[in-house]
């Protein structure tokens, strides 16, 4: 019988998380029951929410207990299946179901059948996954950016980020991005297209912005919070939007910023919305469709930043040809959490 490993939660973070978090666990696979189908876990995604699953503070969605499973989307292949829709060798998305392991059952009806022949795997989890749906309906509803317009969007190296500016260069927009470091910045531009990319590392935020942004924001994609929120309100255009979708650099502070442009919003009669991508699934099918077209023809082109071990210093490598490990899941997390990773980041699991 297969030997599971999963990760659980041995305590709430303090502030920023460690390694010393998590728990890895070691048990037998688990066998279906009538409805269920046993699904071995071939990639993990990593993503900024979890840090909040790993809170007791009240959110939009239940956290994790100390010995629960980490949440996490997974990929993966059925092995057993006692439901009508599935057959061994599928594969499958898990959602949120199963989380940090190796193997798990699950309800068939949960999930969802994808088609790796047009696609990679590990895609359904990036571009064609959470976080594409995630850019395609933050700009499409609250964004909704028009032709000639400038739209910001913060991480712009990221899963989510990446995939903003690309839609926003698709519907004939300017695209500008805010990453951290001259590398994220030049793949930005030189490799997504975008129109320009602002370093919030250089130290020179509000006169990079204001340089980059000629003619004001129309659309601002926020992921980050923090100074860039700031410093982004300044630059808004009367009767713009802001598509909030993460606040990366709050989740592991123990006193929160302060936003000091608020006012920006009531004088520039600003829309801004919160929105989280799962709240109606019944409109995934859709967009799914046509992000893998735009995928497929090369219109919207995707990087991947894989955990790859650990370098001497503790900080994690990444490459886009891998080493496996659900060992490495919890220094992934740490990692994407400080900004290491770059592209989506996944934990390859066999």
């Amino acid at each position: 019988m297969a030997q599971n490993k999963a990760w659980t939660l041995a305590s709430y973070p303090q502030g920023w998380v460690t390694e010393e978090n998590f728990r890895l666990v070691e048990s037998p696979a688990p066998s279906p029951k009538d409805g269920e189908v046993l699904v071995k876990n071939l990639w993990l995604s990593l993503d900024p929410y979890m840090r909040g699953r790993m809170s007791q503070a009240q959110s939009y969605a239940k956290g994790v207990e100390i010995g629960d499973v980490i949440t996490g989307e997974t990929a993966g292949e059925v092995l057993e299946s006692r439901h009508p829709r599935f057959k061994p060798g599928d594969k499958v998305i898990t959602g949120q179901r199963m989380g940090w392991q190796l193997y798990g059952c699950v309800p068939g009806d949960s999930l969802t059948a994808v088609d790796a022949a047009r696609a990679p795997l590990s895609y359904y989890l990036g571009c064609l996954g959470m976080p594409g749906l995630t850019a395609w309906f933050g700009m499409r509803e609250i964004g909704a950016p028009k032709a000639g317009e400038t739209v910001v969007v913060s991480a712009a190296s990221g899963a989510v980020g990446s995939v903003v500016g690309q839609i926003a260069k698709i519907k004939g927009c300017r695209a500008v991005g805010i990453a951290g470091g001259k590398q994220k910045c030049d793949y930005v531009v030189k490799e997504l297209g975008f129109d320009a990319c602002v370093d919030y590392k250089a130290g020179k935020l509000n006169d990079d912005l204001k340089a980059a942004l000629p003619d004001g924001v129309d659309c601002y994609f926020e992921n980050v919070g923090d100074e860039i929120l700031d410093a982004v309100l300044r630059r808004m255009n009367a009767f713009s939007r802001i598509a909030v979708c993460g606040l990366i650099s709050q989740y592991n502070v123990t006193e929160p910023y302060g936003v000091k442009t608020i006012q920006s919003i009531l004088t520039n009669r600003i829309r801004m919305q919160g929105f989280i991508v799962t709240d109606d699934m019944s409109r995934w099918p859709p967009a799914l469709k046509e992000l893998v077209g735009l995928v497929a023809t090369g219109r919207i082109k995707y990087r991947e930043s894989i955990a790859d071990g650990l370098a001497a210093a503790g900080k994690l490598k990444t490459r886009e040809s891998v080493l496996d490990g659900i060992e490495k899941a919890p220094a992934g997390l740490v990692g994407l959490l400080k900004g290491e990773n770059f592209g989506k980041q996944l934990v390859k699991l066999a």
